[in-house]
């Protein structure tokens, strides 16, 4: 309860968890667009959730979690893997001491419905509250993640190389890329179908370098938050056939181009530490490293 002027008792304002429906998840990824801004740490991004919609429509919004009080989004988080939950808070909330305490409730209890029982982890920006009291209840650090940023006040240097906006029709090349930058068969041209249904996805672009023969050899796929505010590159990656020949720092500042021209402020990027050539790519591309990050982990 909280006391009025006039001393009568008024119920406090309850925190509410909500797994959204489709549109729902279009509200919450407005949330997430007010709250980029140049100067807040690296966060979960609009086209975090957009990059998302490749597994579908339905199955997006079954891995968004938001919290909101009053009928305002106060925190959005996104299942990253049934284990791992990325989010953020609004701009105005990061030491919101009952939203912190109520994140801390819902990411230790299973039957709140945001992470199971057991190893799970917790990837949040820096300087929230929540990292003092997940600290006090115990939870660790994973390894290091390098965040990137590239302002783009700024002309954006030509890439170089033959650059192409991946459409549909290009969904096979795409994927093919993906599957090999990454070692994975998971990639498919369905992937580009279906980003198309993202959110914003109008905001966004996938962008493809091709080699003398017409080859794909890169592709990254970039997302504005709107103008003025920072865009994202997720994902990008180069064939192995490819390696070694620019084409990493190529396709990285023809994104950043892209998102000039969409009047983005900055582009910015996360990469495992551990990723020293995708950090150097990064680098290479024009962007500069930030201290490191990691997500919190409760272990077994």
């Amino acid at each position: 309860m909280q006391a009025t002027e006039t001393g009568c008792l008024i119920p406090a304002m309850t925190i509410v968890l909500r797994t959204p429906t489709a549109d729902g998840v279009r509200e919450a990824t407005a949330a997430l667009r007010e709250w980029q801004h140049d100067e807040t740490p690296m966060q979960l991004h609009p086209g975090d959730i957009g990059w998302n919609y490749r597994f579908g429509t339905a199955e997006t919004a079954a891995a968004v979690r938001t919290w909101s009080r009053n009928g305002r989004i106060l925190a959005v988080g996104m299942l990253d893997s049934p284990t791992l939950v990325r989010m953020t808070v609004a701009s105005d909330a990061f030491h919101d001491e009952d939203l912190a305490r109520r994140l801390v409730e819902d990411f230790s209890l299973p039957e709140r419905g945001v992470l199971p029982e057991g190893a799970v982890s917790v990837e949040a920006p820096q300087g929230l509250l929540l990292h003092d009291l997940l600290t006090k209840e115990g939870w660790g650090v994973d390894e290091p993640w390098t965040p990137l940023f590239r302002d783009l006040a700024e002309a954006v240097e030509d890439p170089g190389v033959r650059i192409k906006e991946i459409g549909l029709e290009q969904a096979q090349d795409f994927a093919d890329v993906l599957r090999s930058a990454f070692n994975t068969t998971k990639p498919t041209r369905e992937y580009r179908h279906k980003m198309s249904a993202a959110p914003f996805y109008a905001d966004a672009r996938c962008l493809g370098a091709y080699d003398d023969q017409g080859n794909p050899a890169a592709v990254v796929t970039v997302w504005s938050a709107g103008p003025g505010k920072p865009g994202l590159v997720e994902p990008m990656g180069v064939h192995t056939d490819h390696r070694g020949r620019g084409y990493g720092r190529a396709i990285t500042v023809a994104g950043a181009a892209a998102l000039r021209e969409m009047g983005s402020s900055s582009v910015r990027v996360c990469t495992p530490s551990s990723n020293v050539g995708g950090v150097a790519t990064y680098k290479a591309a024009g962007f500069a490293a930030r201290p490191e990050i990691a997500d919190r982990i409760r272990k077994v």
